[in-house]
């Protein structure tokens, strides 16, 4: 066996079983774009649900929206899902990472607004609702999706794809004008433990020239320092500065997690980015699950058996 496939087989081993939270546990914040406050409360679900976000200020039809790729109605700064009883929630992407980042597979999550609480930016405030909560194992399999043929959307400037691999590796690259940012690069294979290290910290970020565009589109509304990096010409305006060198490329990456983890479960391939976002990464799995040749759905037992 090459050391490959022995390293491939140890991370889908260490994920064979589906897993939801052992207990309910919530959180109060605002949204990033609403600004208006939001009651929040992760809860253990059956095997097969999924993440499921529960909008418990809706009635009937509109109060359950699963978090799918193609539920996915708006892109712009954020990701937002919908239901067709005009259910909606925003803003899903920093838990979605989280969630996936902690390999919980089932959960429902109960809001009382139509955003998921911003925190502080960043995915460590769900991680440690998570750890706090604790994660179990069912008895039901989990279902892995296998890249088989390579998947691109996007230009030569701007583009994310999807290749055949047997884990979730991911190549990501963003270039800004702005001496704060800059081009920045980042390789990584994500599982458990190196998305809490290496991506859960970084925070969203944005200009501060761009805040007055923003908010008179109604977006960005609950924006502040406590929550978001803010760059003002080449300077970051927070006072405790970064929380890694290169923070701006971990939050893209952590940014793609989360909206990659609306495939419905754990991709094995290899993700290539450059100035990607929300829309893109949507438009990426659209395109991968528009083909059945594209992938395969399998449980993780079946996977290894083609190793």
């Amino acid at each position: 066996m090459s050391e490959l496939t022995e390293m491939a087989e140890r991370s889908v081993t260490a994920g064979l079983l589906q897993r939801t939270l052992k207990a309910p546990i919530n959180c109060r914040g605002i949204g990033l774009h609403s600004g208006a406050p939001v009651n929040m409360t992760l809860t253990p679900a059956d095997p097969n649900t999924g993440i499921i976000f529960r909008r418990v200020d809706l009635k009937n039809g509109a109060r359950d929206i699963p978090a799918r790729f193609d539920l996915v109605t708006d892109t712009r700064m954020c990701t937002k899902i919908s239901n067709d009883h005009n259910g909606s929630v925003a803003t899903i992407e920093h838990l979605m990472a989280a969630l996936a980042g902690c390999g919980v597979d089932n959960a429902i999550i109960e809001l009382d607004g139509p955003e998921v609480p911003v925190m502080d930016g960043s995915s460590e405030p769900f991680v440690f609702l998570v750890e706090c909560a604790g994660v179990v194992e069912q008895s039901v399999e989990r279902n892995v999706i296998s890249v088989k043929r390579a998947v691109r959307v996007g230009t030569d400037e701007s583009f994310a794809s999807l290749e055949p691999g047997h884990r979730f590796t991911m190549a990501m690259c963003i270039d800004f004008q702005s001496r704060a940012i800059g081009r920045q690069d980042i390789f990584l294979e994500v599982s458990d433990l190196t998305f809490k290290r290496e991506l859960s910290k970084a925070r969203t970020f944005g200009f501060a020239h761009e805040v007055e565009a923003m908010r008179a589109a109604g977006l960005a509304r609950g924006g502040s320092l406590e929550n978001a990096v803010v760059i003002d010409g080449d300077t970051v305006l927070n006072k405790d500065g970064l929380r890694f060198e290169d923070e701006f490329v971990r939050h893209k990456a952590l940014d793609c997690v989360g909206d990659l983890a609306l495939a419905g479960g754990p991709i094995l391939g290899h993700f290539r980015g450059r100035r990607t976002g929300h829309a893109l990464n949507n438009q990426l799995l659209r395109a991968l699950f528009s083909d059945s040749e594209n992938y395969s759905r399998m449980p993780a037992s079946d996977y290894l058996g083609t190793l």
